[in-house]
């Protein structure tokens, strides 16, 4: 009809404008950019790591200039959709609220002199002890994840627990004492004896742990992932946490969970201990805390942990932990995650993405690939081999889709992006999925 006909019109008239209006933003701020892509391979090369230059340069890395939301931009102005960072961008990048508020502290007060009160960290401090698990009253942050398992590990030392007990592929970080606890020999071996008395278990196994447990007298402390990230995304059995709980009871074994990469929504719970109501006695946080916009991390305790801290406040200090810029980061993210329903937001969205993988890869490259499996916005897809993942990965980056491998799992490669992907972006997943996919199937001929 002449009225359907005028509708339609007015709306591709309003759709051309937003396009044409994205196309004027997305030129302006990369025009005159400046980067020359060569110079930073050469700057990579001679002052950085020359082995990351040269796989850079034959597969044809980017260089990443500018990012918005779910979005990141190459130095050409081409638009890639983050489904990586490790991570870190549950929020996207650049959230308005975060930004504004590291803003308006760089404005005023960035770093502290670490001899008078900070009003940012009390305020960061009560709204991260106010979101955790009921039973972590007090807190510590630091300036990354592996600085929380730093401190994660001395404060059970300093309850007395001596022995560690960690699992197999878990991923805790790479300092010392973190990678001490890290599931996989290639990363510790080149460094020699770590800290002693560790011993690795199977992931998601009661019966393990409660061996491993028994021949302890009180002196063990247990840590783990909710869902372990750089395995590849494994999921333990419905139950296990609130098993491991029990049995840390049981045995006086303290019970430290990593949700570094977990913790704040990600996998559709405010916390991964949260799906079975289990509280730790030490929780790490990281990457989400950030905001994606300034480092940051924390150590989460119930009170009788911090005690020793308490009684010696200089036992443990860190110079750029707590500054005032990093607490308005902080809590202006937690303040957006649990407003916005971040949490609720990954586990819809999650399911989204999940049924795509299914009906793409999982339905043309069903001989290539093994599992795929995911909760919230935590997603893995598993091949038989190794180079059918890395060819995924490189297909799917052509197609403008941006993930991250799997650390102990070179099979895996993973899916972690933001929660407020719009119609618009979760259209442009499925299509690189289905294009990327249909690729693989004929390059190996399946």
């Amino acid at each position: 009809t002449k009225g359907s006909k005028i509708s339609c019109k007015r709306k591709c008239i309003r759709r051309g404008k937003a396009m044409n209006q994205h196309l004027a933003i997305k030129n302006a701020k990369f025009q005159g950019g400046g980067v020359d892509r060569q110079q930073v391979l050469d700057q990579y090369k001679s002052y950085l790591n020359s082995g990351y230059s040269q796989l850079a340069e034959v597969i044809g890395l980017p260089v990443e200039v500018y990012s918005e939301g779910a979005i990141v931009f190459d130095e050409n102005g081409n638009e890639y959709l983050d489904c990586g960072g490790y991570g870190v961008f549950l929020m996207g990048h650049r959230h308005p609220k975060v930004v504004e508020a590291v803003r308006r502290q760089l404005d005023r007060h960035p770093m502290a002199t670490r001899t008078f009160l900070s009003a940012e960290l009390g305020a960061a401090a009560e709204a991260l002890v106010k979101a955790a698990p009921e039973g972590l009253e007090k807190v510590f942050f630091v300036n990354s994840g592996a600085e929380a398992t730093e401190l994660g590990l001395k404060l059970a030392k300093l309850a007395g627990k001596t022995r560690l007990i960690a699992s197999t592929g878990g991923f805790h970080g790479k300092t010392c004492g973190a990678l001490s606890v890290t599931g996989k020999l290639a990363f510790r071996e080149p460094f020699g004896e770590l800290l002693p008395n560790v011993t690795f278990i199977e992931y998601g196994s009661i019966d393990a742990l409660e061996a491993a447990l028994s021949k302890s007298k009180g002196d063990a402390a247990v840590i783990l992932e909710p869902v372990q990230g750089e395995a590849g995304v494994i999921i333990p059995p419905i139950g296990y946490l609130q098993g491991v709980r029990q049995l840390c009871d049981h045995y006086g074994a303290t019970m430290i969970m990593d949700e570094i990469q977990t913790g704040l929504g990600r996998l559709g719970y405010l916390w991964g201990v949260d799906e079975e109501g289990v509280c730790p006695d030490l929780m790490l946080v990281g990457k989400a805390l950030s905001g994606g916009v300034v480092p940051c991390g924390a150590v989460l305790g119930k009170p009788e942990y911090f005690t020793a801290l308490d009684n010696d406040p200089l036992l443990h200090s860190s110079t750029f932990a707590g500054t005032p810029l990093a607490m308005a980061a902080a809590k202006a993210s937690i303040d957006a995650i649990r407003s916005e329903m971040m949490p609720q937001r990954a586990q819809i969205l999650g399911e989204k993405l999940l049924l795509g993988l299914h009906n793409t890869f999982g339905f043309h490259c069903e001989k290539l690939v093994k599992e795929i499996r995911g909760k919230g916005l935590m997603i893995a897809m598993e091949f038989h081999e190794s180079h059918h993942a890395w060819d995924c990965m490189l297909r799917m980056i052509e197609h403008r889709v941006i993930m991250s491998t799997s650390l102990n799992q070179h099979h895996t490669i993973r899916f972690t992006p933001p929660a407020i992907f719009t119609e618009r972006e979760i259209g442009w997943f499925m299509h690189a999925c289905w294009k990327a996919s249909i690729e693989l199937k004929h390059a190996w001929k399946i």
